[in-house]
């Protein structure tokens, strides 16, 4: 496996060596990786831009779910459900390192909810077809309690036992910047599109880009310029019209994170139906357990949005109701907000939950592809019908894609996740070797947690991390699972970053405050 091509000077080269390319993709979330993919299974010349690092809004603050959406088949909308599970027998099959098969199970308090669930998940199962990941079944008021130890027994009648998956969104996204790069694909962080350009007929034919490290610019050409900014699409529309209407109504999710001993066992809870509608999952992840999401409409995007408390007052009310041993705001190791960018609705609805996920590829006069919508689990399915539709209106040449069958770097199947380090893949036995190499990165990060030093090298060397917040955020995930242990291994990182990258103790003082700021905000504050 040859990492050198993950460097970022290596990248940069490449922009000032090519001419033109086929395919500009702005934004590194779900969204663009997904076009960046599919572009190059095609054969395109393509490259993407990030403006900030990978995954860094919406598409590393998941509820770390690949499904096909229980909410929406109760809505009835069939065709985003199927394809939604088609997608997830397709990632479990190209990420198996990263995508695992996950049980869940909704209680039943009242005896018509068995069989209620059972005939609705009959027909989630049916759907997935020949990519079902396991038939669901219903289990009576013991088995229960015996899968979910921690689940209040009065009023239970059983439960109903479902298949979904469950993978790690930031490490995909990594892996799958990584899969595009090995494809001859350009994929960058921390490179900002700061215009667009256009030929004499107002057609765009390409960005003008800054990277933010060295303030260099770069005028890229390009044949399809796909807007895939999650959130900010409506920034980059406006850039191309200036009187564009408002595209996205962002809609926060929030998710809180507590130790393993509110829910021991290996399975998940679905609770369907809350006070107010909303469905609320407690998932098991990373040795901790997650706990969300929320649904509340937001009037303005930022990359790093902030729980409101009424949020986090009804997760913990609702998983209370359920649980046994009662959540509390000192029980929780983390908190973290993320927006969707949900299509903006045409009535005056203002329920989120009402608005649909299915994605739109929305093209403007000047030929800009703008991407808007969907959800991690069709990342390539959304990226396959962007292209198709860039080839449709005559940017590019047709092309079959091949991006279904795709496997995603360092793929490798696994079945045994007792060890943290499985979520590199076959990269494992590199890090491994890193140890070997200077034994102080043998070392934990923070004493009583799982994560190595070495880990942090090999972001820096071979993941295009650039940051302490990078490292942190989404290639350790430590700052989703423990803020304040986050926060303590802030110092020790930025030391190891600033070794590997050539910085001053300056640098490595305003990283560790940076990243201080970033961090409050998933810390619950004890009231």
């Amino acid at each position: 496996m040859k990492h050198k091509e993950f460097k970022r000077s290596t990248l940069i080269e490449k922009i000032k060596e090519t001419d033109a390319w086929d395919v500009i993709v702005i934004g590194g979330g779900a969204s663009g990786l997904g076009v960046a993919l599919d572009a190059l299974s095609r054969g395109f010349k393509t490259i993407l831009l990030e403006q900030v690092d990978f995954a860094k809004g919406t598409s590393s603050k998941a509820t770390k779910l690949v499904h096909g959406g229980v909410r929406y088949l109760a809505q009835g909308d069939i065709s985003l459900v199927k394809e939604a599970l088609h997608e997830r027998g397709l990632l479990q099959q190209n990420a198996p390192h990263l995508v695992k098969n996950q049980s869940f199970i909704i209680p039943n308090y009242n005896w018509f909810d068995g069989p209620f669930y059972t005939i609705g998940m009959k027909i989630y199962d049916f759907l997935a077809g020949k990519l079902s990941l396991g038939k669901s079944t219903h289990i009576d008021k013991d088995e229960t309690l015996k899968r979910i130890s921690t689940i209040k027994s009065k009023g239970l009648h059983g439960g109903v036992v479902y298949q979904d998956g469950q993978f790690d969104d930031s490490r995909l996204a990594i892996n799958v910047a990584q899969t595009c790069i090995q494809m001859g694909g350009v994929a960058l962080n921390y490179i900002r599109v700061t215009s667009l350009t256009k030929d004499n007929n107002e057609r765009i034919n390409g960005v003008i880009a800054h990277d933010i490290e060295s303030g260099e610019a770069f005028t890229i050409q390009g044949k399809a310029i796909i807007n895939a900014t999650g959130i900010f699409v409506d920034d980059i529309l406006k850039m191309d019209t200036p009187e564009a209407k408002q595209l996205v109504r962002p809609s926060q999710g929030v998710h809180l994170v507590f130790d393993k001993s509110f829910l021991p066992g290996d399975d998940a809870i679905m609770i369907p139906k809350t006070d107010d509608g909303r469905v609320l999952f407690l998932v098991p992840w990373h040795n901790r357990v997650i706990v969300g999401t929320t649904d509340t409409p937001i009037d303005e995007h930022s990359l790093e949005p902030v729980a409101l408390e009424q949020e986090i007052e009804f997760i913990l009310k609702t998983a209370g109701r359920y649980l046994t041993k009662q959540p509390t705001r000192q029980d929780a190791l983390a908190v973290f907000a993320g927006l969707r960018p949900l299509a903006a609705p045409t009535g005056n609805s203002n329920k989120t939950k009402e608005i649909s996920r299915s994605h739109k590829v929305i093209v403007s006069s000047s030929n800009l592809l703008t991407l808007t919508g969907g959800k991690w689990t069709t990342f390539r399915r959304m990226g396959q019908d962007t292209v198709d539709k860039a080839i449709k209106i005559g940017c590019l040449p047709q092309r079959e894609s091949s991006s279904s069958a795709k496997m995603i770097y360092s793929a490798i199947p696994t079945t045994d996740r007792s060890n943290h380090m499985y979520i590199y893949g076959s990269d494992q036995e590199a890090i491994y070797a890193l140890t070997k190499e200077n034994p102080l990165w043998n070392e934990k990060l923070v004493e009583h947690l799982e994560f190595r030093k070495a880990e942090v090298v090999w972001a820096v060397r071979n993941e295009m991390a650039r940051t302490v917040e990078d490292v942190l955020s989404r290639r350790v995930r430590l700052l989703f699972l423990d803020a304040k242990a986050a926060i303590h291994a802030a110092p020790e990182v930025a030391k190891i970053l600033a070794q590997e990258l050539g910085k001053d103790e300056n640098w490595q003082k305003s990283q560790v405050e940076n990243f201080q700021k970033v961090a409050k905000n998933y810390i619950l504050n004890t009231k």
